[in-house]
């Protein structure tokens, strides 16, 4: 099988606070959250020019936008918005989203959530297979 060139951006840690969670102690206050975003992407045409490739500035605002606009009950829910959000980027073939909630629990370094999807030409990717 073969697949068409990409390239992949990873855009690791975003920090924020977030309003998410369905247990008491999360809907009382916002709590840190990592997002980590990998982006499979069509190749520049060889240029060294930033007008030839996807510039990933969306990514992090766009995380903190939807982070701050809303309450989310699941981390399910924010990954497949960012998927949206990153997805709707010309020139994106498709996106790996996880979030992290690193103070769930005291005795575990974090509670996470993964998810990815792949535009047509890449829908037979294995995404569970790439680094976040």
């Amino acid at each position: 099988m073969t697949f068409p060139p990409f390239y992949i951006v990873r855009i690791g840690g975003i920090r924020t606070n977030a309003s998410i969670g369905i247990h008491a102690f999360e809907l009382a206050a916002r709590q840190r959250l990592m997002v980590s975003v990998t982006l499979m992407v069509r190749p520049p045409g060889g240029e060294d020019d930033i007008g030839s490739v996807v510039d990933y500035d969306f990514v992090r605002a766009g995380v903190l936008g939807l982070v701050d606009a809303r309450h989310f009950n699941l981390q399910e829910a924010l990954c497949g918005d960012i998927l949206d959000l990153s997805l709707a980027q010309p020139g994106v073939l498709g996106a790996v989203v996880q979030t992290s909630k690193p103070d769930v629990y005291p005795d575990v370094s974090d509670v996470a959530c993964r998810l990815g999807r792949m535009a047509p030409p890449l829908e037979t990717f294995p995404w569970w297979t790439l680094p976040v």
